[in-house]
């Protein structure tokens, strides 16, 4: 391994700023110092990297993508060499993807399918949470082993009846096991068994268009799920983490929980903050390209969403990256909104997306850092190796250029799908250079890595409970 120092920047994590050399040695930081300092003049390294007027910033840490992901008679077009390479190219060095049990094969199948779609083939750090699709006293007690070997958080459904829907009594059941060993339970909540009933009254009236597909999916429905799957995990004694948060009904349950010092966690995604109810009604069928669940709200939820991050209230900001081309895979809901397969592409564009909001004044650096690097860390026991620079920790690193201007695009982007959700819209902020444990893999928007790079990280369980 070569010895790197990065001299020059503005070093920023979730705790601090401050103009800061850092030096890089066997793929972990080494030491920091002020920048120009005696003790940074005097490193020896075999190459430098001139960060002067960037900022020095922890790899993004996206905890919720959907890879090589089999969904509604697909797939998602980015598998794990493609899909971690675009991470790469927009700042992110680690993700956590889900694996996924299927009905009636134990939890190890799905975990070692997942193992096998990765193995060799990642160009950053992964990691896996568990999908349960069949909780029984079998899987219950591959809970306590996977934990063992650091998958160590699960994921269930409310929603999606008859593929990865969960009963309230099921979903108990893996609650109380989670609060024994130590395991995060991740909650699609959305009432699935009402919104079937409203899908279907809506095709048999004739509202086929991709905007249905919002409209059905109601915030009242999401919100009463949340408080559903808030009370389940009280009743077990179980942390609770509900994932792509949209509606300002379901912050104020989770701001409500989190007020009684309950431990419920809520994160939200790029989506929701950037985009509405009025991409879903695009003419034509242009609105399928929105098409995800949760589903995109009207605007006025954003500026809620956008107060939860600032208050805590919402704690991280993931993708749930899966993608489907526009062409021959979203085209499957011609005439039928619930057959476009559910999915965005955005894990190249969050960090990018967060940074503008730092520009529109919605958040400050560190807070940019927190909810997209340091946060996701913690919460899922990826700290202090992930997330932030610190002396011991992995030299997962970003040179970031605040002033870049960029219009993103799928003539650019990197991603393997036919759109980007963000067609056209302008942001100042661009990735230059990104360290994957000291190796380059982006150098001066050039792509240097390889698949393969990318290891599996075993996790510890949720920093954010001891």
């Amino acid at each position: 391994m070569t010895t790197t120092a990065i001299r020059g920047g503005l070093v920023i994590t979730a705790a601090e700023e401050t103009s800061a050399d850092v030096l890089v040695e066997d793929g972990k930081v080494a030491a920091l110092a002020a920048s120009g300092s005696a003790f940074a003049q005097g490193w020896h390294a075999d190459r430098t990297l001139d960060a002067t007027g960037k900022y020095v910033i922890p790899g993004g840490v996206d905890a919720h993508t959907h890879l090589d992901l089999p969904f509604g008679g697909t797939a998602s077009s980015d598998d794990f060499e493609t899909g971690t390479r675009a991470a790469a190219w927009g700042g992110t060095t680690t993700i956590v993807d889900f694996a996924v049990q299927s009905r009636g094969q134990a939890l190890r199948e799905g975990l070692d399918r997942w193992h096998a779609k990765a193995a060799g083939r990642c160009a950053v750090d992964y990691a896996f949470h568990m999908i349960l699709s069949d909780v029984n006293e079998s899987s219950l007690k591959e809970m306590d082993l996977l934990i063992a070997e650091g998958v160590t958080s699960f994921k269930l459904f409310m929603a999606y009846p008859g593929v990865f829907y969960s009963d309230d009594g099921q979903i108990l059941r893996a609650m109380q096991r989670a609060a024994g060993n130590g395991g995060l339970i991740m909650m699609h909540a959305e009432n699935g068994i009402a919104i079937d009933v409203l899908v279907e009254q809506a095709l048999a009236a004739g509202r086929t268009d991709p905007r249905y597909h919002g409209e059905v999916r109601k915030a009242l429905l999401e919100a009463e799920a949340t408080h559903r799957a808030i009370q389940l995990a009280r009743v077990a004694g179980s942390p609770l983490y509900v994932v792509h948060v949209s509606a300002e009904e379901a912050v104020a349950e989770l701001a409500q929980a989190r007020d009684k010092g309950l431990p419920v966690f809520g994160e939200t995604c790029p989506q929701y903050l950037f985009l509405s109810t009025d991409n879903l009604a695009e003419p034509g069928f242009e609105g399928a390209k929105y098409v995800c669940s949760t589903p995109l709200r009207p605007r006025e939820h954003q500026a809620v969403l956008w107060r939860g991050l600032r208050t805590d209230d919402l704690q991280v900001v993931s993708t749930d990256h899966c993608p489907f081309c526009f062409s021959g895979q979203k085209e499957l809901g011609r005439g039928d909104f619930s057959k476009i397969p559910n999915g965005l592409p955005g894990i190249e564009n969050r960090m990018d997306l967060l940074h503008q909001a730092v520009v529109d004044g919605h958040i400050t650096r560190r807070r940019w850092i927190e909810i997209a690097c340091a946060a996701p860390a913690r919460m899922f026991g990826l700290a202090p190796h992930k997330g932030t620079i610190t002396p011991g920790g992995d030299a997962d690193i970003v040179i970031y250029d605040p002033h870049a201007e960029q219009t993103l695009s799928a003539a650019t982007h990197h991603m393997n799908v036919d759109y980007s959700a963000y067609e056209g819209k302008r942001v100042t902020g661009q990735v230059e250079t990104v360290l994957s444990r000291g190796e380059t893999v982006i150098e001066q928007r050039k792509f240097t890595g390889r698949a393969g790079h990318g290891r599996y990280v075993p996790r510890a369980t949720c920093q954010y409970l001891t």
